[in-house]
């Protein structure tokens, strides 16, 4: 985990502009605590916050020169989970090195291959590489888009970041968001290239860009891709077990302490067990495990269709299973509406969002985590992977013309989704959310690579797969990798190894519920590793606050926004229906579903107020 950013302007000479780069770095101290670099030539710029997990961790931005000319300058973010075998194919092609960093490695495949390089890198990463001698930078994201990259072009150039914050720190950028980036903020369809802010890219996972004299040229290296699954049930599940425990191995670096996020869900649960199983072999261990709960929440818990059971129990019976080193992290609701912390969750995210206490109470617990040690495995992107959301299972969201996530909120909060109640009718009428998100999700299905299958029921289940797993994880992977690194806390997903992706991809829907259950592939891979009550336990989402003092903290903060007649977010309200649901005697805000709509105007009016956003809709 590291912070990158770059100006590269091909007319001016910003090596005399070192400080605005160091201004744009310095925003991304949380994700380099280590230490702060730059580099500088007249057409190129690049910073690096450093984070220092193992002793050959260099310093970055890393320069490769030959015969007194620099051949390259890399600025990376993540980890390259094969950087040992490239680099001794690389030595075998001639090439000398002279340190042990990761970004060596980047350098000098670059200089062999090319942008071709990219396609040979495994694991989570971002970075940026200036080639002096052909005045040109490329820019690379991961397949899965786990390690996040923004850029910004300019007339004679660009910028570069791991954040929104990082560009707005230029003088160039200005905090102005138009009516499709407030769209995308409020419609959670995770459009893989939009930046939000006006003349902002996110560069697409599985994407390069290649910035030169004639402009900027984006392409894709990696998709899923097309193709039969030939393998039978068992090959299959046999399959599955090996690449998983291949992407747990390749996480656990021996130079680097690595706990597990664990919720006692199956797809935690399956990574730790792996992972626990690894560390035996090595004469390692105990597994490090962590997990969040409320104070008292198993005396406010009320079970609903979402969250079904407590975490607790099942967390404990993991941790006896694998015989784990567990650490919980308590948070109280006074945690949870902290200023601090709020503020700290969403200077972290740099966008506001309807999910409440879920990002307070995950920045709390990666917080708690990185006080124990530097990085954590977690189980994020099986449910898309494997098919373990709720609403694959139900064929009337199945069937609907939007996101399959958006239309379950649609159905159950509101027509205008999750956390968008409480804006004025006219501004909804206006921004059209609900078909912006149909927009997007027939692009997204226009993408979906073939696979020989004539079923129309398997089919489509294909299609929601693609979506799930080039939409979905932009509203996750990179939010998580913000909220960890916020505390230097660098976050690992053995799931997202593309390999096993492309081969659950390509198998069949009736393989991932053969049992008649969600995620039937990985319980059956997992079967040897884990007892029944976790294997058959049901799905249950990061848990949230029931405490009835919460909800009545946001009905608080919500009067306090409407007596201000200076909110930044006054002129998107209804303040009519905000007016109603403060005076609300009943508990109707303690529900997640019901307190999302307060949520989402917080978020609004600390955003908007935080980074001068001037909205140009």
């Amino acid at each position: 985990m590291a912070g990158i950013t770059g100006w590269i302007d091909f007319e001016r000479d910003v090596s005399r502009d070192v400080a605005t780069v160091r201004a744009m770095t310095a925003t991304l101290a949380a994700r380099g605590p280590d230490g702060e670099a730059l580099w500088a030539s007249p057409r190129a710029v690049l910073g690096h916050r450093r984070l220092a997990l193992r002793r050959s961790d260099e310093s970055q931005p890393l320069v490769v020169d030959h015969d007194g000319r620099t051949l390259a300058a890399v600025t990376l973010n993540g980890e390259i989970s094969n950087a040992g075998a490239l680099r001794r194919e690389l030595e075998a092609r001639g090439h000398r090195f002279r340190t042990r960093d990761q970004a060596e490695v980047v350098a000098r495949a670059h200089l062999e291959w090319g942008e071709d390089a990219v396609a040979r890198l495994d694991g989570m990463f971002a970075f940026g590489l200036w080639d002096p001698q052909r005045e040109e930078l490329l820019l690379a994201r991961d397949r899965l888009g786990n390690k996040p990259l923004l850029f910004w072009p300019h007339p004679t150039g660009v910028l570069f970041g791991s954040e929104h914050k990082a560009l707005l720190a230029h003088p160039f950028v200005s905090p102005v968001v138009d009516a499709d980036g407030l769209r995308e903020v409020l419609s959670q369809a995770g459009t893989p290239d939009h930046g939000v802010f006006a003349g902002m890219r996110k560069l697409a996972p599985g994407h390069l860009a290649r910035v030169s004299r004639s402009g900027v040229r984006v392409r894709r290296y990696w998709a899923l891709p097309p193709g039969e699954h030939r393998d039978d049930l068992d090959t299959t599940v046999a399959t599955v077990r090996e690449l998983l425990e291949a992407s747990v191995v390749a996480q656990l670096d021996a130079d680097v302490e690595i706990g597990s996020l664990v919720s006692g869900g199956l797809d935690s649960s399956v990574v730790t067990a792996l992972a626990a199983r690894e560390l035996r072999r090595r004469g390692d261990g105990p597994v490090r495990t962590f997990t969040v709960d409320f104070v008292d929440h198993a005396t406010h818990f009320r079970p609903d269709k979402v969250r079904a059971t407590l975490d607790a129990p099942f967390v404990e019976a993991l941790v006896r299973h694998v015989g784990a080193d567990h650490t919980t992290v308590l948070v109280d609701t006074a945690d949870l509406v902290d200023p601090v912390v709020a503020d700290a969750a969403l200077r972290a995210r740099d966008l506001p969002t309807p999910l409440g206490d879920m990002h307070p109470a995950l920045y709390l617990l990666c917080r708690g985590v990185r006080e124990h040690v530097p990085a954590a495995l977690m189980g994020e992107i099986a449910d898309a992977l494997f098919g373990g959301f709720t609403w694959v299972h139900d064929p009337e969201l199945v069937a609907a013309d939007t996101f399959p996530w958006v239309a379950i909120a649609q159905r159950h909060i509101g027509p205008h989704g999750l956390g968008n109640g409480l804006l004025a009718p006219d501004l909804q009428t206006k921004l059209d959310v609900p078909g912006y998100c149909r927009d997007r999700f027939a692009e997204a299905l226009a993408e979906v690579p073939e696979g020989g299958v004539d079923d129309p029921a398997e089919q489509r289940m294909r299609q929601l797969c693609y979506v799930h797993l080039s939409r979905y994880p932009e509203t996750l992977l990179p939010n998580d990798d913000r909220l960890g690194s916020a505390v230097g806390l660098q976050l690992r997903t053995p799931f997202c190894d593309h390999r096993l992706v492309e081969y659950v991809f390509n198998a069949p829907w009736s393989f991932k519920t053969f049992d008649g259950r969600e995620k039937s592939l990985l319980r059956a891979a997992a079967r040897d590793l884990l007892p029944d009550t976790l294997l058959d336990r049901q799905k249950s989402p990061f848990p949230v606050t029931q405490d009835p003092r919460y909800a009545r903290a946001l009905r608080s903060a919500l009067a306090e926004v409407l007596a201000d007649p200076g909110a930044p977010v006054a002129p998107l309200l209804d303040t009519q229906a905000a007016q109603r649901v403060v005076a609300a005697d009943d508990d109707g805000a303690a529900a997640w579903r019901g307190r999302t709509n307060i949520e989402m105007v917080l978020q609004l009016n600390a955003w908007l107020s935080t980074y001068g956003i001037r909205l140009a809709l």
